[in-house]
């Protein structure tokens, strides 16, 4: 009875918020100058990345006149992926007396695309997010599929069935690849296995904001080769048949295709596939600030002559930047001799590169060039390679992993637990979603998910949970246990 009354009291009180408020500050910069730049740095076009090599380097022929070769080369390396998710349905006050509830399973489809010849495949990480099971259809064999990794900062994942000799997909570079150009978008449209249609690149470095994660990376190849709901995951080829980009998203007010279709690039895939391979997670690098697109109204401010480049508006202290000499202000024009002129390509260019690379930095400071070699960081601030720990409470319903430091220092915490894959328990009871950050309950610092669970499950009276929202927006919830 004791027990009924605790679970009525959440019921009504659950999901009362305080009032919330955000601000980002600005950490104190260096203003060391490094070293004079006397000489440009070579075009973007001479620049090859260590992380990437192609498996479609030989000398090509003449553009063919038709898609047919294309066609043929790469549809028999793309698979339909089916999975099962479990489907939360709302509850009613009658459900907190007898504890019901419970929850409906959906199958969704999605597209994919052969990776290697011994079962890796890689996919969207929203094709295969919270599954309960994932099934790989190729040549109308059904195979069950183990979920390797995935990435909801470039929205890839990479799954694994039991096979041999299977075609893996040619694979290009997405840098070679020009606006103009002839590709195919190559998947599994409105269950249509194997739909084939051309368009044209008709942008790069595309920015529209839909990916999740702390750090999302958003370079979309833009095309307007016809995508509509089931080509997630699948490749989007050049004219030669080898993959440049894993299709998406689409810009759409109704949900179907309207005109142009994104594509993560094949040079940031390579990189997060052979990470989500060897240690499961991504291996992401930190620069040790964030940046900002320079535009024409802020040069002005600045009397700029020419407009390029991005400005470093966020320093991390003690970080990798600022420990190179760079100061808030400074516009980042090259990076390993690759031109910088927006956000997206400053992010798609670190996408490359790994905790502990060192990498030669072109900035600008009144006026002047410089430049200097910056030491990437991983998540925690040095530059050996992580694994990522999430821990699971049954009890409480959800699972929960440390805020990395550099995330810590961006929001200006100094505790913090993130609550993710919310199922059915308490967290969900408490409506707290997922990618909430618990900063403290009651007095108490979270700094790590076993802080939490213990936290909660002792709770008596009066509970207030503060922490940040994954809006950014810090505050705190209230109850009465």
């Amino acid at each position: 009875m004791k027990h009924t009354w605790y679970t009525l009291t959440i019921g009504f009180i659950a999901g009362l918020a305080g009032a919330f408020t955000f601000q980002f500050f600005s950490s104190s910069t260096s203003t060391e100058v490094v070293q004079v730049v006397e000489t440009e740095a070579a075009h973007y076009a001479n620049y090859r990345s260590p992380h990437l090599e192609s498996t479609d380097n030989r000398e090509l022929p003449p553009p063919p006149r038709d898609f047919t070769e294309a066609s043929a080369k790469a549809t028999p390396s793309v698979v339909y992926i089916k999975s099962v998710r479990e489907n939360y349905n709302s509850r009613s006050m009658y459900d907190w007396f007898f504890n019901g509830g419970g929850s409906t399973q959906e199958v969704s489809s999605g597209s994919g695309v052969i990776y290697t010849s011994d079962g890796y495949i890689i996919t969207n990480n929203h094709v295969i997010e919270n599954a309960l099971g994932v099934e790989v259809i190729f040549n109308r064999r059904t195979y069950p599929a183990k979920v390797v990794g995935s990435d909801p900062s470039t929205d890839l994942a990479v799954l694994k069935i039991d096979g041999e000799r299977l075609p893996a997909i040619d694979i290009s570079r997405s840098s070679d690849l020009q606006v103009g150009e002839w590709v195919l978008a190559v998947g599994n449209p409105f269950n249509l296995n194997s739909t084939v249609t051309a368009g044209i690149v008709s942008a790069k470095g595309r920015e529209i904001n839909i990916l999740k994660g702390a750090f999302p990376i958003e370079s979309f190849i833009q095309t307007d080769a016809a995508i509509n709901p089931g080509n997630s995951g699948g490749a989007l080829v050049n004219q030669y048949g080898s993959l440049v980009g894993i299709n998406t998203a689409i810009l759409s007010r109704t949900g179907s295709y309207a005109g142009y279709g994104f594509a993560v690039p094949v040079d940031i895939v390579k990189k997060v596939v052979d990470d989500l391979i060897r240690y499961g997670e991504v291996q992401k690098a930190f620069f040790g600030g964030e940046v900002i697109d320079l535009e024409p109204q802020l040069a002005d401010q600045m009397n700029m002559e020419e407009v390029r480049g991005v400005m470093l508006h966020y320093l991390q202290t003690n970080g990798a930047a600022e420990e190179a000499g760079l100061a808030k202000g400074d516009i980042i024009v090259k990076i390993e001799k690759v031109e910088i002129n927006t956000r997206a390509e400053f992010d798609e260019q670190l996408s490359y590169f790994s905790p502990g690379d060192n990498i030669n930095v072109v900035f600008s400071r009144e006026g002047k060039l410089f430049e200097t070699n910056l030491e990437l960081r991983n998540r925690e601030g040095g530059t050996e390679f992580l694994k990522r720990e999430v821990f699971s409470s049954a009890e409480l319903g959800a699972q929960f992993e440390r805020v990395p430091q550099v995330e810590r220092d961006l929001l200006q915490i100094q505790h913090g637990v993130r609550v993710n894959r919310v199922t059915d328990g308490l967290i969900r009871r408490l409506n707290l979603e997922e990618g909430f950050i618990i900063t403290y309950v009651n007095s108490k610092a979270m700094d790590e998910p076993q802080d939490v669970v213990e936290a909660l499950s002792a709770a008596r009276g009066r509970v207030i949970i503060k922490g940040v929202n994954k809006r950014g927006v810090k505050g705190y919830y209230s109850y009465y246990f």
